[in-house]
């Protein structure tokens, strides 16, 4: 094993690997040892079970099933981002000398799917190879795991079972590639970033509530708007930095998660980002700009108080910089207020509480980032009809809900006046109480 990995050339970052290059060197010692009778069996033990523990983890997190360990090999090449893998995201096999590189690290990768691990279980009297061979796991929850890796990873794994050679493995491996990407944002739909010493670290969000536009009962008009401009983003068409302002509630950034369920498959992905991160937002821009995906970067509930200062990265970021924002990053947007950044009565007057000479240019540096925002869609409280179509909309969805029509909408009402307002989320919630009293 330790010799056929040491033959890697494109996926040479194999060796990077925890699990891999591990077992590699315990089975490199196991051949040594038994051929100068040097062989310390407890000991090679302890390290093969100290690997599987870390296939076991790894399976856990991700639902693996069936061969781990070919779960695993696949897990490793549609996770790599080198040269190869990046150039054949989004579109595919592109020729070139590198094929012939390639195709011999798929050699590698087929005898390492093969590999006979009967020697050394006979020899040490252990079975767990065996035994990860022929997994059958406990089902779980999708929230336990990223059912999306999961998926795919257990799909292209079971073809490169019956794979005849690798030209074949090159044509399954580089499709995967082009259907699905490579890597954490090949995998992933969503992310957050983490700012360490000003530096943006990408993770993936793992589960992702499976929302759809349809589910939004009401606000046809807006949806609209956001689905033709998310449209023409991906793709590759002109498209604005979009607001979502309005009454608390009312489906702004649930309308934002279900665009992202509804792009998806066309190559959108989204980025979480909270004010606070914004000096390192420039650094994650820079991190996907040369990726073949369309990328939103999703600031939830946005707003700043007069003392805050961090609209001005976003300022610089979304239109004003050196730097031109990448052609596949966009900014979308919630927010309760409609221009932003706090504003006080004092703001109308002519000099301001503080005697601002230049009241006016003052006034003006807070309204220019919501200026940046070519589409502003208004997302206002339901009047009573509107509330009482959501509430029923909603009810629709669950059969043990058997109130009547005035039942359903006099309650709606009193749970309303209780709340304070109505809204969408006032609705899902009186639905929800219904369901707990059943």
């Amino acid at each position: 094993m330790y010799r056929l990995i040491a033959r890697l050339v494109v996926y040479r970052d194999f060796e990077k690997d925890n699990i891999l290059m591990p077992l590699a060197k315990i089975i490199k010692d196991f051949d040594t040892g038994l051929a100068d009778e040097t062989l310390d069996r407890e000991e090679l033990v302890s390290r093969i079970y100290a690997e599987i523990h870390k296939l076991l983890d790894v399976a856990t997190r991700y639902g693996f099933d069936d061969n781990l360990w070919h779960n695993y090999l696949t897990y490793l090449l549609v996770t790599n981002e080198n040269p190869f893998s990046i150039t054949c995201e989004k579109a595919g096999d592109r020729g070139g000398s590198v094929t012939a590189f390639a195709k011999n690290d798929f050699k590698v990768i087929k005898a390492l799917f093969n590999y006979d691990f009967s020697k050394i279980e006979k020899e040490l009297d252990i079975n767990c190879f065996t035994v990860i061979e022929n997994y059958h796991s406990i089902k779980k929850s999708e929230r336990v795991y990223n059912a999306n890796v999961s998926e795919r990873v257990r799909t292209l794994s079971k073809k490169i079972e019956a794979a005849a050679d690798e030209n074949e493995i090159y044509d399954l491996v580089t499709e995967s590639y082009k259907d699905y990407g490579v890597g954490k944002f090949g995998l992933n739909k969503a992310f957050r970033v983490k700012d360490e010493d000003g530096s943006a670290i990408i993770s993936p969000i793992t589960n992702i509530a499976e929302i759809k536009l349809s589910d939004i009962i009401g606000y046809d008009e807006q949806k609209r708007q956001l689905i033709e401009n998310t449209r023409a983003f991906t793709e590759g068409k002109k498209a604005n930095n979009t607001l979502l302002y309005g009454d608390a509630g009312t489906g702004k950034s649930t309308s934002i998660k279900a665009v992202l369920n509804e792009f998806y498959p066309d190559g959108l992905r989204m980025i979480e980002i909270y004010k606070h991160q914004f000096g390192c937002l420039a650094d994650a821009i820079s991190q996907i700009k040369n990726r073949n995906y369309r990328f939103i970067i999703y600031m939830d509930d946005l707003s700043f108080e007069d003392f805050e200062i961090e609209y001005k990265y976003l300022k610089a970021v979304i239109e004003g910089g050196l730097e031109v924002r990448p052609e596949n990053v966009l900014i979308y947007a919630t927010s309760n207020r409609r221009h932003l950044i706090k504003e006080s009565f004092n703001d109308r007057n002519d000099m301001g509480a503080t005697g601002d000479v230049h009241h006016s240019d003052t006034i003006q540096e807070k309204l220019s980032l919501v200026a940046r925002f070519g589409l502003k869609i208004n997302y206002s409280a339901p009047n009573q009809d509107d509330y009482f179509n959501i509430v029923r909309g909603i009810a629709a969805n669950y059969d043990k809900i058997k109130l009547s029509d005035e039942e359903l909408t006099a309650g709606a009402r009193q749970f309303a006046i209780a709340a304070g307002g109505r809204s969408g989320r006032t609705a899902r919630q009186y639905i929800n109480y219904l369901l707990s009293e059943l």
